[in-house]
């Protein structure tokens, strides 16, 4: 690993950066990053390539009738669970193709003999890229996470950006207010809504930049970047980097490897054994029904995941 000190003008002397300066260069890896990600999430109707979730809840037993007493609790079928899958993140990996380096592309510094050249990739990518990727990557939700992605339950996230506003996953219990004796035999399935879940990405602020030098080709001579120029690279790099690192840092989600991004999306589904009721709807017309009932309790708890491979 070779972290260097990237060369700079300062009132006309040639003067090596700090390792502040250095981490405002990290920042702006980071906004570029924000500007064209290359491992991108989508919320789609189905059939996303993350995974399955499932959301789970009880429905109503059927009903039993007896044409002179009511059926019995023993003989009344039982609340049945009802299962419904959420497949709505889709995952693209789309690296690019960054500017090749002819051996002076890359800023320059002073080595140990007091020789200056060009920093190669791999001094770019243990210097700039990589500890950039390493903010990416981590569970935190700042700008210094910008253009990647978390899940949160609000409508509305400071500082971040919703991607859809179809929820990822909806956690929904039965609704036990809406079943009733007198309506016997009453719809199984009357569910209600506890959380709606939505995908969100994280906005991006421009930080100020120091610009470094870097080796002329025609001369050998040094020149600061353009400002444009210089986060180009930096921005190609950090996209390639992300999509399709070979030794480490590539960005990756899941539901199942690595750290958790923004709120469990939990399943919850009610406990109880079922509430059996009675109804006579006529002279021979006796009629039971189980009907859910019970406290919440959490079946399952999901977290969309970051990680480094």
């Amino acid at each position: 690993m070779a972290v260097r000190k990237p060369l700079y003008y300062d009132a006309g002397d040639l003067k090596e950066m700090t390792t502040a300066m250095v981490d405002t260069i990290i920042d702006q890896c980071v906004y570029q990053y924000s500007l064209d990600t290359s491992v991108t999430l989508e919320v789609v109707s189905s059939g996303g390539n993350l995974g399955v979730l499932t959301d789970t809840r009880q429905q109503a037993g059927a009903m039993l009738t007896h044409a002179s007493t009511f059926p019995s609790e023993a003989t009344t079928p039982e609340p049945s669970t009802v299962t419904i899958n959420y497949d709505k993140i889709q995952q693209t990996v789309v690296g690019g193709s960054p500017t090749s380096d002819s051996g002076f592309l890359w800023p320059a510094y002073k080595t140990s003999a007091d020789e200056i050249q060009a920093m190669t990739l791999q001094d770019v990518k243990d210097t700039f890229i990589h500890p950039a990727i390493n903010l990416l990557s981590l569970a935190a939700l700042t700008s210094s996470q910008a253009g990647t992605y978390h899940i949160n339950s609000s409508t509305s996230v400071s500082g971040s950006t919703r991607v859809s506003a179809t929820p990822v996953f909806i956690n929904t219990q039965a609704d036990t207010s809406a079943y009733s004796a007198g309506d016997i035999p009453e719809d199984l399935d009357q569910p209600t809504t506890v959380t709606s879940y939505y995908l969100y990405k994280i906005d991006g602020v421009s930080p100020s930049t120091n610009i470094p030098l870097y080796i002329r080709s025609a001369d050998d001579d040094l020149q600061s970047y353009t400002d444009t120029n210089f986060k180009t690279y930096l921005k190609e790099w950090m996209k390639k980097t992300a999509a399709d690192s070979s030794d480490g840092f590539k960005i990756a989600y899941s539901y199942t490897i690595g750290l958790n991004r923004g709120s469990g999306m939990a399943d919850t589904i009610l406990t109880g054994s079922g509430d059996y009721q009675t109804f006579k709807a006529g002279e021979d017309d006796y009629r039971a029904q189980e009907f859910p009932n019970g406290t919440p309790s959490t079946a399952n708890t999901w977290f969309l995941k970051i990680s480094k491979l």
